[in-house]
């Protein structure tokens, strides 16, 4: 706990520094802009600087420029996100937010709950979302089970596809590049008065890398195919009325590596296959009410998943899971300074012949005191038809003293119903599954300051978080099946800053630390203590723009008391436009050939580059 705090002061005594260094000349700030980024993760559209608790967004723009082919690497280069995958091309991805686990973060995709319903802990894989399809990604750190219900215990990863824009648009790509990999891709969309729609697809063929690290002898490449489909589209009705539906569909096959007794990992050269086909889709209503000042909204969405394994050929495992979701929101703006937002939820979840409903109400309310201050508070109750009634609470405050400086702090409370394959599983002599099997609990809270003056040369922020998760489900061979046994705590800190060198160069730094212990004291597996990366983007006035990415990702324990070594990688992103609608990209990863694990035993790729050209119209 002391290191925590010391790190906190050491921490803010550098952002004063920064704030100093960029103080006006006569020492006064000058008056900061309006922050305009409208944060939809938190049911109530706020800006970031009043949400009060920690929203990143990583938008089209910043995926394009750091370019990126799946969320999973955009997405690692965010504070406090831990990224874990056992083998590049399409290894299984995951996502851990301030050290809570992969199966603990809830994914949205266009509003619709992504994780997988027939996984044993529920999680979501990252490795075949392509970032292609992707409008912007919402990143809420801390337990959020009071605005998305079970899941959300550690936070939620919200990803918007993109929409159709005014007009006809479209486009083509096409990229090819180390380990005889190709990517091309193509979209056309339309609006206009009546409505919109978008279609899109993309393909992704790589001969890759062996999934077992080939420094231990591992010479096979395991290859990935994987092509993604979406379409989206709007009907504007009389009175403002709105109908919108969206779908993403992905089908990939993946090779994997065998389980080898003796080798790193347990881990080796082997000849298994993956062939997963994922579908998330929805169809919503949109209904304003009372001059535009009651938003009413009805959504219907379902997401799949189906997975079948095979070894040497022969069928070695399949499962599907299917979650299914009715939702209805009202939002009423009472007056400029509240606003009250209503809601029900209905969502069955079916994984094999096993089915699970969960029911849940809740109500926010965002009331404005005063300008510079935004009180925001929530509660919700839901009820799992085999779990009984949980309630959650949150509450948040953003405060802006002056228009360069926002003060904020959250508060909330998260759950985690126990999967299907958690509360149905048994073995070992067991003569069925565990009936006292509790949801998972968590609590969590954060404070932190944002400095952003209007000259914008210099922003900076931090933020000190502490999590407490209790009743975590673990695998128990002494009961035949899952059992409550585990706690964790967790606390860190997270600092950002970023400094216009010029009008055309920026550069960007985020650190995070993270010290997550389970009750009897031991680290959390595969969580580093210190990450963070520097990003350098170069875009000036002409043809040319490009970008730097440093990686590092801190030591961190394994099983078997193995400990990871660290690891930094630079990554090297550039673009030139020939005309208005053609241009060419390269890309280089890991210039400096790091090699490096995230997973034991799993091998990363080494240097590598791609070649591209986009058209668009």
């Amino acid at each position: 706990m002391r290191a925590f705090w010391i790190t906190g002061l050491l921490a803010a005594q550098a952002l004063q520094f920064t704030f100093a260094q960029a103080q006006t000349p006569d020492g006064g700030d000058d008056e900061a802009p309006i922050d305009t980024i409208v944060v939809t993760g938190t049911r109530i559209e706020q800006t970031i600087a009043e949400a009060g608790s920690t929203v990143r967004i990583i938008d089209a723009a910043r995926l394009e420029a750091i370019g990126f082919n799946h969320a999973v690497d955009a997405i690692a280069a965010t504070p406090g996100v831990t990224i874990n995958q056992n083998g590049a091309f399409g290894g299984s991805a995951s996502v851990r937010i301030r050290g809570a686990s992969s199966d603990q973060t809830l994914v949205l995709i266009d509003g619709v709950a992504a994780n997988d319903a027939s996984s044993p802990g529920g999680g979501f894989n990252f490795a075949r979302l392509d970032t292609a399809h992707i409008e912007r990604i919402e990143i809420l750190s801390g337990p959020q089970s009071t605005l998305w219900g079970t899941d959300a215990i550690g936070g939620v990863v919200s990803i918007v596809t993109k929409r159709p824009g005014e007009g006809l648009a479209g486009g083509l790509f096409g990229e090819g590049g180390s380990f005889g990999t190709f990517r091309g891709g193509a979209s056309v969309s339309h609006g206009g008065d009546a409505g919109d729609f978008r279609l899109a697809a993309t393909q992704l063929a790589t001969e890759g890398i062996s999934k077992a690290d080939e420094r231990n002898g591992n010479t096979e490449k395991d290859g990935f195919d994987s092509l993604t489909l979406s379409a989206k589209a709007g009907l504007n009705l009389p009175g403002g009325a709105r109908i919108d539906s969206s779908i993403l569909w992905n089908d990939a096959r993946a090779e994997f590596d065998s389980f080898r007794s003796g080798a790193q990992g347990r881990v080796g050269d082997g000849d298994e296959i993956s062939e997963t086909t994922e579908r998330s889709a929805h169809v919503a209503l949109k209904v304003p009410l009372l001059g535009g000042r009651l938003d009413n909204r009805l959504l219907a969405g379902r997401a799949e998943i189906d997975r079948r394994n095979f070894t040497n050929g022969s069928s070695s495992f399949d499962a599907m899971g299917e979650r299914t979701l009715f939702r209805y929101q009202g939002t009423l703006e009472i007056d400029p300074r509240n606003t009250l937002a209503v809601g029900a939820e209905r969502e069955r979840s079916a994984a094999s012949m096993d089915r699970s409903v969960l029911s849940g109400l809740f109500a926010f309310y965002e009331f404005r005191p005063a300008d510079p201050l935004t009180l925001t508070g929530g509660v919700r109750s839901d009820d799992h038809d085999r779990f009984g009634s949980e309630t959650t609470a949150r509450f948040a405050a953003s405060y802006r003293p002056s228009p360069a400086l926002t003060l904020r702090g959250s508060w909330g409370q998260g759950f985690k119903a126990p999967t299907i394959f958690q509360s149905t599983y048994f073995c070992c002599g067991a003569a069925a599954a565990n009936e006292a099997l509790r949801p998972e609990r968590s609590d969590g809270m954060e404070v932190g300051l944002d400095w952003k003056p209007a000259a914008d040369r210099v922003q900076a922020s931090i933020t000190l978080f502490r999590q407490n998760t209790e009743d975590l489900i673990n695998f128990s061979f002494g009961v035949g099946g899952y059992e409550n046994i585990a706690e964790v705590e967790s606390e860190g800190i997270e600092v950002s800053a970023s400094w216009a060198l010029s009008d055309y160069v920026e550069l960007r730094a985020d650190y995070a630390w993270i010290e997550a212990k389970e009750s009897d004291g031991d680290p959390l597996l595969r969580l580093p203590k210190h990450s963070g990366d520097l990003l350098l983007d170069f875009d000036p006035p002409g043809a040319f723009s490009g970008a730097l990415l440093l990686r590092y990702n801190g030591a961190e324990p394994d099983r078997g008391g193995v400990e990871l070594d660290a690891w930094t990688r630079l990554d090297i992103n550039a673009r030139y436009e020939i005309s208005d609608r053609f241009e060419v990209y390269g890309r280089i990863e890991n210039l400096f050939d790091t090699h490096y694990q995230q997973i034991l035993g799993y091998g990363t790729p080494g240097r590598s580059f791609s070649l591209g050209a986009r058209w668009q119209y």
